[in-house]
């Protein structure tokens, strides 16, 4: 089953290139999205032992980012046939092909075992995605598709020196002499510490860039800005986290030779910096698109601050990482319905979005509440178990600069988002014939609701399951 749920994308993806009809082809999303939630399900209910020489095995850690994207692709491939209805002026193979194999890529790296066949599929995600943000063939959209690739590419080649210098770390008399994740853990103290603590430099600085952790997030405002709303969930709710496992891996090795302590004050440092600039960056904000670009720079990083604090908080890590993205997708996905009815992503033309799409406005700001931590929604729970395990680490400095950019990120969105969603209609620009539909506004409904769910009621497998992703990065 581990093999299915990557090759099925895959090879769905590579026959969406092939496929004859525009009309027809957004299916394929439909299919390959529910056999690989269909094979994600089989995986919970009879977990497999390692494949492929132990180099695919789907762990706890990987279990919860790959569930997350399951989810979310799912949603987004529903939403994407109603949103490629309305661009059926554009050709969409591309774009239908380079979301199933970017599918396939991101489930190889929550499944990779080994560090060599992560930066790959880490690669991979960077090459499908690239495209798909020039989807709207405009001079910005092509900056951003290039500003996207060059940036994430320059990230991947430090995360490739990176593996290397991991690598020589256990090419003495008794190191591993391997990649694999058991090798070098078991291996730990027998590499050599000084490069490992390298090795960590140049991978955090590289999946950190793909994290878009301040200030690694060059990126962000641009692509999020110009890609369709459903790509932008899946790059804040899919790809970043997967690059935040990634960092979870490198994390998991450095811990074990000895150098853990260095490696948390890194992250802890990283975490704090991307928290400030996203509140600067959030008040003011006039381009609703991007006001979401730097809440994913925001919750990138918390998850950062997360691993850095250790303990009790790297479970709400986990939580987050769930919670984070499905809240993004209601985002995006609602942002791109009203980027559509408005035609523009500016506040000072876009207004009472809740009287002209009444589902996608108010989700937009049921969305708000959700991921800046408004109880009862799922992510105050995360965040509030990370801001107790800052208080259980004894950081209060830590506890109180998380408090005070959380504070200044929700007074600064939720000016950006009370103007998108009141306000009046006069005169403002428009789609007329663009109105809420099932396929549009049915999928972030759903996410919605699960958000609020998840916020009233956590089932215990899933906090079961948060615990043992954690434990693999404490080791307690």
């Amino acid at each position: 089953m581990i093999v299915f749920v990557i090759l099925v994308p895959f090879v769905l993806g590579a026959s969406a290139f092939a496929w004859p009809d525009n009309r027809t082809r957004p299916a394929l999303l439909v299919v390959g999205a529910a056999l690989h939630a269909v094979g994600i399900a089989s995986l919970w209910i009879h977990p497999e032992g390692p494949v492929m020489h132990g180099y695919l095995f789907l762990d706890a850690a990987g279990k919860v980012v790959v569930t997350t994207s399951s989810i979310l692709f799912l949603a987004s491939a529903l939403y994407a046939q109603g949103y490629l209805r309305h661009r059926s002026d554009r050709d969409n193979r591309v774009f239908v092909g380079g979301l199933l194999i970017m599918l396939a890529a991101m489930t190889t790296v929550g499944m990779a075992q080994h560090l060599g066949v992560l930066w790959v599929a880490i690669e991979i995600t960077t090459l499908a995605t690239a495209p798909l943000i020039y989807f709207n063939h405009n001079a910005r959209s092509l900056e951003a598709a290039w500003k996207y690739l060059l940036v994430s590419s320059l990230g991947i080649a430090l995360a490739l020196l990176g593996t290397f210098f991991l690598a020589l770390s256990g090419a003495g008399p008794d190191g591993p002499r391997s990649l694999l994740l058991e090798d070098l853990i078991r291996a730990g103290p027998q590499l050599s510490r000084p490069w490992v603590r390298a090795a960590f430099v140049f991978l955090l600085v590289g999946y950190g860039t793909k994290m878009g952790l301040a200030p690694l997030h060059s990126w962000k405002h641009d692509a999020y800005g110009e890609a369709p709303g459903l790509l932008g969930a899946l790059l804040a709710g899919g790809i970043t986290n997967f690059a935040f496992l990634s960092v979870v891996r490198v994390l998991q090795v450095t811990s074990a030779a000895g150098e853990g302590a260095f490696a948390r004050d890194a992250l802890l440092g990283l975490g704090l910096l991307s928290m400030a600039l996203a509140a600067v960056f959030m008040a003011g904000q006039r381009d609703f698109k991007r006001m979401l670009a730097y809440s994913s720079v925001e919750h990138m990083g918390i998850l950062a601050v997360a691993l850095g604090l250790g303990g009790a908080a790297v479970t709400g890590a986990f939580y987050h990482v769930l919670n984070n993205g499905l809240s993004k997708g209601v985002m995006f996905l609602a942002a791109g319905n009203i980027h559509r009815a408005y035609g523009s992503k500016r506040t000072d033309q876009v207004r009472c979005a809740a009287r002209r799409l009444p589902v996608s406005g108010s989700l937009f700001l049921a969305g708000f509440l959700a991921v800046t931590g408004t109880p009862p929604f799922s992510p105050f729970w995360s965040e509030f178990m990370i801001l107790n395990g800052a208080i259980g680490t004894g950081r209060p400095v830590v506890a109180g600069l998380f408090l005070l950019f959380l504070a200044v990120i929700f007074i600064g969105m939720g000016a950006t988002v009370l103007h998108v969603v009141q306000g009046s209609d006069d005169g403002a620009p428009g789609n007329p014939g663009f109105k809420d539909g099932w396929l549009t506004a049915g999928p972030p409904l759903v996410l919605m609701l699960a958000v609020l769910a998840l916020g009233l009621w956590l089932p215990s497998p899933l906090m079961g399951l948060f615990s043992a992703a954690a434990r693999l990065v404490t080791g307690t």
